[in-house]
């Protein structure tokens, strides 16, 4: 039977998830919906019962795991160069955050104030996985879309090791009563998880530079270090084990030699796996009753959250910068709880609530209805606000490459020479320093990963160009793309006129290799670059038309139509197969000129024809 709950655990979970990406809104929603439709209400799913006493280690590793997925995004020379702004608001904003909440949760709700301050300080994080999806469909303008995705980065783990340390010193406060012997405790506590996460991190990098560990080893190896340093970390020094995985992920993310990829990719699944489940799991742990012991002053609580602390928090944050003030408004609004703080804040309840502390079972279903209210909430309301205060980004005009070999460079020069904004992205190495010695912007990595949500514009992306000679990138990225931005707008060069036969990919991935018409694959293409071929621009005028084009460029090979209107950048269309449009007089023609045809010579001086 236990089996059997666990299945359908696992499928609801990826029923939640597909939901999320149907109506492109975060996933949380649909799986603490789940959670609750399948605890409390429908006594379907109890999970006391069904893991008994391997409950609370369950939760307590799988938090283990996502906070050192978090850690390992936190880099320090990101951090240097953030702004004042976010810096602020995961430093003096966050405690701000916390005093106002955790004095709201005590005067306003009575509890008792260990459970108040730990409330305070678990609500103060936002976290990436609820506020990139909105932000993606919001499109707030480039200032406060930047400021709103650091802060959901940065405090992510910066958030759970303070919520951490506030939670161990109330802890030792409450055991002891006594200052001197709880501030000895508190720097013991705080002193083994360093020392553990440290060690931990300085073996990990110490093995794979060594190459003791080897390359198949390396996820489940860092796995298992995980999971044995919390273990450890406890063992010495009780609640000391998040503190430890948090450092060991921040030790290992500034280790500038280390090729952590794979391990990062590993880590973000696994983290969806345990974040689907745990939500589930937490949810249906809640009781009505739980709920009904809140009581009407909750919704006084839930109105400081929204219209007092974040307010506060951005207004101190804020303070002497440059922001107008519709964008601090901006912020003001946007702060969703997610992942972080419902599974920190429920591994704290467990304990304090094992240490017979009044008010811990409040806990989780506090956090949890400030989570539910905060993404539904500014889930439905974030468009009209940005449209209202006019802080939309103009239409999207972005374009993301998915390659980044010397064919993608071309093209993507050619499209940045005519001032059009360019993203490229690879996972080798050396393509990417390649690109950015030429001056090109290139993220590292997958572009359907969690972590390219992080730092590639996904809410400016207007179309996605699959442009790498590996099949299997380009069928993963337009399969993803053409979800999130239309299949009109994603498209696909395909590998050579013999791959182009072939059955065997998907209907979406076949129905977007159409990049560049017919003739086009990036075998042909590619040769023509390793020959010396060139990418350049011809404007079409009254006297130089699409045909007279065609009869002078026999041999070039069509990219793209573009116009510009007092050289502002209006629209990008790629030719493709079954292309229904005409250039016409005024339009700039990119292609791809064959060795030794790269520069146009003009017929007269009247035909308009603009080389760059």
């Amino acid at each position: 039977m236990t089996a059997i709950y666990i299945a359908g655990i696992a499928l609801c979970s990826v029923l939640a998830q597909w939901l999320a990406w149907a109506v492109k809104i975060p996933a949380i929603l649909f799986l603490l919906v789940t959670g609750l439709l399948l605890g409390p209400v429908f006594n379907v799913l109890d999970p006391d019962a069904l893991f008994g006493d391997l409950l609370f280690p369950l939760i307590s590793l799988s938090v283990a795991v996502i906070l050192f997925e978090g850690s390992l995004t936190l880099h320090f020379r990101e951090l240097k160069g953030i702004g004042k702004v976010v810096r602020n608001l995961c430093s003096i904003g966050m405690v701000v955050t916390c005093v106002i909440l955790g004095l709201s949760s005590y005067w306003l709700l009575g509890l008792d104030w260990r459970v108040a301050a730990v409330i305070g300080a678990v609500l103060v994080v936002t976290g990436p996985t609820v506020t990139a999806p909105l932000l993606n469909a919001m499109r707030p303008t480039k200032e406060v879309d930047r400021i709103l995705r650091w802060e959901g980065i940065v405090i992510d783990p910066i958030g759970a090791l303070f919520a951490v340390l506030v939670f161990e010193a109330v802890m030792l406060a409450g055991k002891t009563g006594v200052l001197s012997h709880t501030l000895i405790a508190l720097i013991t506590t705080v002193g083994v998880g360093l020392s553990i996460g440290i060690l931990a991190g300085w073996l990990t990098a110490f093995l794979i530079r060594r190459e003791w560990l080897p390359y198949e080893l390396h996820k489940f190896g860092v796995l298992a270090l995980v999971l044995i340093s919390f273990t450890v970390s406890n063992f010495i020094s009780h609640e000391s084990g998040l503190l430890a995985v948090t450092v060991f992920g921040i030790y290992l993310a500034n280790q500038d030699d280390l090729e952590l990829d794979s391990i990062l990719e590993f880590k973000e699944d696994l983290s969806q796996i345990l974040i689907s489940t745990l939500f589930i799991l937490l949810a249906a742990r809640l009781k009505l009753s739980d709920l009904m012991l809140l009581g009407p002053s909750v919704v006084v609580f839930l109105l400081i959250v929204l219209f007092v602390a974040r307010p506060a928090c951005i207004a101190v944050s804020t303070h002497n910068s440059t922001l107008p003030w519709r964008a601090r408004a901006i912020l003001m609004w946007i702060a969703p709880r997610g992942i972080v703080a419902a599974a920190v804040g429920s591994v704290f309840a467990l304990s304090m609530a094992k240490a017979g502390i009044a008010d811990a079972q409040k806990i989780v279903p506090l956090i949890f209805t400030v989570i539910i209210v905060t993404v539904v909430l500014q889930s439905l309301t974030a468009i009209p606000i940005a449209k209202l205060l006019k802080m939309r980004q103009p239409k999207p005009s972005t374009v993301l490459i998915i390659g980044a070999n010397h064919l993608a460079r071309a093209i993507a020069k050619g499209l940045q020479d005519q001032k059009i904004e360019v993203h490229l992205s690879d996972p080798a190495w050396e393509n990417c320093k390649m690109a950015r010695m030429d001056g090109l912007t290139c993220y590292y990595g997958n572009p359907q990963s969690e972590h390219a949500e992080r730092y590639l514009p996904m809410s400016n992306l207007k179309s996605v160009l699959a442009l790498s000679p590996n099949r299997h990138h380009n069928a993963l990225g337009v399969q993803y793309f053409s979800h999130m931005l239309g299949e009109k707008n994603v498209y696909s060069l395909k590998s050579s006129d013999a791959h182009a036969k072939a059955n065997k990919d998907s209907a979406t991935f076949l129905s977007r290799q159409i990049l560049f018409g017919d003739s086009a694959s990036y075998a042909r293409l590619s040769s023509m670059v390793a020959k010396g071929g060139k990418v350049s621009s011809t404007k079409l005028a009254d006297a130089f038309t699409w045909q007279d084009y065609l009869e002078v460029n026999k041999d070039a090979v069509p990219l793209f139509i573009f116009k510009l209107t007092d050289e502002e950048f209006i629209h990008l269309t790629p030719f493709t197969v079954g292309l229904d449009r005409t250039p016409s007089s005024g339009d700039m023609i990119i292609a791809m000129q064959p060795p030794k045809m790269s520069v146009l010579k003009e017929p007269n001086s009247n035909m308009g024809a603009v080389e760059s």
